[in-house]
């Protein structure tokens, strides 16, 4: 069905209601390679039972943590297959730390569609309030809906990030557990691309792939605890888009550039020639 632009950005999508437990929170930092050393202080402020800090990075999977079926993508002037669907770019901000266990309300709505000729790129942003209406955090999503193009609109700005030219400010390695998959999958994307071999073969993969949300949060982890002394209550917001795959067991290089009062860079995989993994990464510090 092709997509009904004005209908989209009309729409007026209900709340979604979701609560999360400090257990959660261990988890989806686990599923980033938290605790990686057991006797780091700082690493184990993310896993401290019952008052974990909490990146805020688990905004962007806080409200689909206990799913167990694969979304779909089907609302008001909206129904594409999912199998078309690629996840563009992710961002999240926070007007203070995320709380270790809590209950939200999700607000949802289409803030742009663009065409791209053979797709289209589709941004949606989420509000998450408390029981009293205050606002916990803010995500924004956009994908790519590959043969969704050609629909007429406008082909939207560029995204891309200029780095400097000059060497980064820190060079990051991230290596990647040959479980990180497996465990990442029960943070609520049980896709099997990431756990079953004979499906991601099919898929044109050699092995099943990282999952991109874990790659993103990772980024995050790694500017923190590298710039921010561990303390997640110093970002105010943080993005990337997604530009690779991510293969468990190899490790990553983290890039990153102090720039105009805030980090930006990219995530590459040396193995791989360098092959970018995540890029357009934001970090913007709190005041």
């Amino acid at each position: 069905m092709p997509i009904d632009v004005e209908q989209a950005l009309a729409a007026d999508l209900d709340p979604i209601e979701f609560s999360w437990t400090s257990s959660d929170i261990q988890l989806y930092h686990l599923g980033l390679g938290a605790g990686s050393d057991p006797m780091d202080e700082r690493e184990l402020r993310y896993l401290t039972d019952n008052t974990p800090q909490v990146l805020p990075t688990f905004g962007n999977v806080a409200a689909s943590f206990h799913m167990t079926q694969a979304p779909t993508v089907q609302f008001p002037g909206i129904d594409i297959e999912l199998s078309r669907v690629l996840h563009a770019s992710e961002g999240v901000s926070v007007p203070g730390p995320i709380p270790t266990s809590g209950t939200g309300f999700s607000k949802q709505r289409f803030t742009e569609i663009w065409d791209k000729g053979k797709a289209a790129v589709i941004v949606s942003e989420s509000t998450v309030t408390d029981a009293s209406g205050t606002v916990l955090w803010t995500t924004k999503r956009s994908i790519f809906a590959r043969g969704e193009g050609g629909f007429g609109g406008e082909r939207g700005p560029s995204t891309s990030v200029e780095l400097p030219d000059r060497a980064p400010d820190a060079e990051i390695a991230l290596p990647i557990l040959p479980q990180q998959a497996l465990l990442y999958r029960l943070c609520g994307d049980r896709n099997p691309l990431h756990s079953d071999p004979a499906f991601a073969k099919a898929a044109g993969f050699d092995r099943p792939i990282l999952h991109g949300l874990c790659t993103y949060g990772i980024g995050a982890k790694a500017i923190v605890d590298h710039f921010l002394d561990a303390d997640v209550s110093q970002v105010a917001s943080y993005g990337a888009r997604f530009a690779g795959t991510v293969i468990p067991g190899e490790t990553l290089q983290a890039n990153i550039w102090r720039h105009d009062g805030k980090f930006i860079g990219t995530l590459t995989a040396p193995s791989r020639d360098n092959t970018v993994v995540l890029s357009g990464v934001e970090l913007v510090p709190a005041d």
